[in-house]
């Protein structure tokens, strides 16, 4: 099972004999989950129901959700308003006994405005039962639509994490080949910094030299950090195979790659080695970016 990104777009659409409807879901980073729900007037009772089926399969990520309903067109009804026609009958009735006209006719009667109305088809509560089952149906499918766009992208990012992670690896085994780090060349800095330092004081005490010099072989010692670097190398490796929510884990270990590559480029004791912690922030730094999408 692969990561998951907490970006992604989906969209679905249902419909029955008197209505058409169009779910559009969008989803963006975020430290929790966030669901805004948009929804057509009068249907505010959906807005718990949709705040519980993302709920269900997402845990991360702003997420808007929006429905659209349309009434489908020849949802009119054309009625026969019984009372108007009985008032033009007696009135005809009341005519023709006063005058030779003739009965009126079903044509005739009908063309009467009033006597025939177009009204939209009003839904029983069966009918909106089945509507709202019909389009939380539709919701459903719009979510899982969602969940593989955004294990798409959570591939994508996958990969380009590992990217990161071999860049640190090569990084973290050039300090760790650097000549610098060898005990002939930390012998010889350390020689040359304490000649310079004590240049024409040949009276200071020999052992407060070596205790100064043992002090700055240790600062200058950067064998913890590449360690823990190589673990943090493993661990991020492990999380990417996980299965589910892994973007806090992710960005707590970011941090801890920064620490280390901080404390690195402090205790740099030559060029080679203080490019390399630069480089090493740099890949930190992008890596950090990418694992913000991460679910």
């Amino acid at each position: 099972m692969t990561i998951k990104s907490m970006t992604g777009f989906s969209h679905a659409d249902g419909a029955t004999a008197t209505f058409a409807w169009h779910w559009e879901l969008r989803s963006v980073n975020a430290r929790g989950l966030d669901v805004r729900v948009r929804l057509p007037a009068g249907n505010d009772a959906l807005e718990p129901k949709v705040r519980e089926a993302a709920g269900k399969i997402l845990s991360r990520g702003s997420v808007t959700v929006s429905l659209n309903i349309e009434v489908r067109s020849g949802t009119q009804e054309i009625r026969l308003n019984e009372e108007t026609l009985r008032q033009v009958v007696a009135a005809a009735e009341k005519i023709r006994a006063m005058t030779d006209a003739a009965p009126p006719s079903a044509d005739g009667l009908i063309a009467i405005k009033g006597v025939l109305e177009v009204v939209e088809h009003q839904e029983s509560a069966d009918e909106l039962e089945a509507r709202t089952q019909a389009i939380l149906v539709s919701l459903d499918r719009a979510l899982e639509l969602l969940v593989k766009a955004r294990a798409g992208e959570g591939a994508r990012l996958k990969t380009v994490l590992q990217g990161h992670l071999t860049q640190i690896e090569e990084l973290v085994a050039a300090v760790e080949a650097s000549p610098a780090r060898t005990p002939a060349a930390i012998q010889e800095q350390l020689k040359a910094q304490l000649d310079r330092l004590f240049e024409n004081a040949g009276s200071l005490d020999p052992g407060r030299l070596h205790q100064e010099a043992v002090l700055v072989a240790t600062r200058a010692d950067v064998e913890e950090e590449l360690k823990r670097l190589r673990a943090h190398i493993a661990a991020a490796r492990e999380l990417l195979e996980e299965k589910g929510a892994i973007g806090r884990k992710l960005d707590f270990l970011a941090q801890e790659f920064n620490r280390e590559a901080n404390t690195l480029c402090s205790k740099a004791n030559a060029l080679d080695i203080t490019r390399a912690g630069l480089a090493l922030k740099s890949v930190i730094d992008q890596m950090r970016e990418q694992v913000q999408n991460i679910e």
